[in-house]
């Protein structure tokens, strides 16, 4: 298949990229040459901003796109509508956050709207503004569009640390601070089961709207810690504190412990993935990842996009865990 990926040199993208190469597809990379910019020199790579450089394109044609860059409405629109007479299948890379809060949610539930529908801050109202990009590339192409909304994505090269903050620091060893209850579940996809997923799709000229999450079957925050343990036979030990502890003593969910999100506030959304399970979603095992994001351990920015203001790492800094540890003790 002839591909055109938006985006394709950092994270997602590239995985995305290197699947598609792999299976023997030829693909166009549209970028603004910032990030990684020496990868695949197997692929075509046209440099321009895709606000207003598509056109660089000329009258070509691709059986799918593959938006991975998307964050704001605005842009979106104005790609989707540049190439919908040139592409076969618009596939973008949404996100479950675009659902309003709800115990469950599946395809077919809410979605947010953003307070202000022409911010360009995606920062503040991140699900909202892709809720939005949905219903830009749906509008401009009806009938031949692709939605993929994946949760958290975790793997090699993931220059957010939201995942690899745990393998990394329990691999430091010692006292190890563990947000409770230990029997929450967590949702993660493996960047390069997202891919596979994502490529297979587009081979499937499929169209619709898919969750894609995991992992399968079902992790609990205890046994993840206990996986990142044992694939870094490491000696560290998990001591569990409480939602109201931690909430108490201004810790932000997600932020300062990633993948945390306290029971007062929902937890985590069962995500209904029937429907990606049927299309070919699966997940490797969590040992795997693990493994391999410490394999590959880049950091808060080592990797990131070359766009947008620098990121703080991910988790908490060893001498806030300490006090955190100490006031439990204290408690």
């Amino acid at each position: 298949m002839q591909l055109l990926v938006l985006g394709g040199t950092a994270f997602v993208g590239r995985h995305i990229v290197a699947q598609s190469l792999d299976r023997g597809h030829d693909v166009t990379l549209f970028t603004r040459g910032r990030t990684n910019p020496g990868l695949f020199p197997d692929a075509e790579h046209v440099v321009g901003d895709r606000a207003v450089d598509l056109r660089l394109l000329g009258a070509r044609k691709f059986d799918a796109v593959i938006d991975t860059c998307g964050y704001v409405p605005r842009v979106v629109r104005l790609s989707a509508g540049v190439l919908a007479d040139r592409v076969e299948t618009y596939l973008y890379v949404s996100t479950v956050s675009v659902y309003e809060d709800a115990p469950t949610v599946d395809e077919s539930s809410a979605t947010r709207r953003p307070s202000d529908p022409d911010s360009d801050d995606v920062a503040a109202d991140y699900g909202g503004l892709k809720a939005l990009c949905e219903l830009a590339v749906e509008a401009a192409i009806p009938d031949r569009t692709l939605i993929v909304r994946p949760g958290l994505v975790v793997g090699p090269h993931d220059y957010t640390g939201r995942f690899t903050y745990w393998p990394a620091r329990i691999r430091r060893s010692g006292e190890v601070l563990a947000p409770g209850p230990r029997d929450t579940r967590v949702w993660f996809i493996d960047a390069r089961d997202l891919a596979m997923f994502i490529v297979g799709l587009v081979e499937q000229r499929a169209r619709g709207v898919y969750n894609a999450v995991g992992p399968t079957p079902a992790i609990t925050m205890e046994a993840l810690l206990a996986e990142c343990v044992a694939a870094t036979e490491s000696d560290a030990r998990l001591t569990w504190v409480t939602d109201g502890f931690l909430l108490a003593h201004g810790v932000s969910p997600f932020t300062d412990l990633p993948l945390w999100l306290p029971q007062s506030d929902g937890g985590h959304p069962d995500v209904d993935i029937r429907k990606g399970l049927a299309a070919g979603l699966s997940s490797r095992p969590v040992e795997s990842t693990v493994r391999d994001v410490l394999a590959v351990e880049v950091g808060g920015n080592g990797d990131g996009p070359g766009w947008g203001p620098p990121r703080p790492p991910a988790g908490l800094s060893p001498e806030r865990e300490r006090g955190l540890l100490e006031a439990w003790r204290r408690r």
